[in-house]
């Protein structure tokens, strides 16, 4: 079982881990952060996370810390 922690001030909303998800466990959330982006947010499946790290490594902000 993994679990993703997101960083809501340093994510950008690019969504190139919601891309990289396999699982499809991330989304762009609704609530936009101090700098007005909409960050990530995992999905209330953190059951179906395999802790791969593969949205980590794919986020150009270093916004994403995955735990297994």
């Amino acid at each position: 079982m993994g679990k993703v922690v997101v960083q809501q001030e340093l994510c950008k909303g690019c969504g190139l881990c919601v891309e990289a998800c396999p699982k499809n466990l991330l989304v762009i959330g609704k609530d936009a952060n101090s700098k007005g982006y909409y960050a990530v947010v995992q999905k209330d499946e953190e059951e179906k996370c395999n802790g791969c790290s593969l949205c980590a490594i794919m986020c150009p902000d270093v916004a994403l810390e995955v735990y297994r």
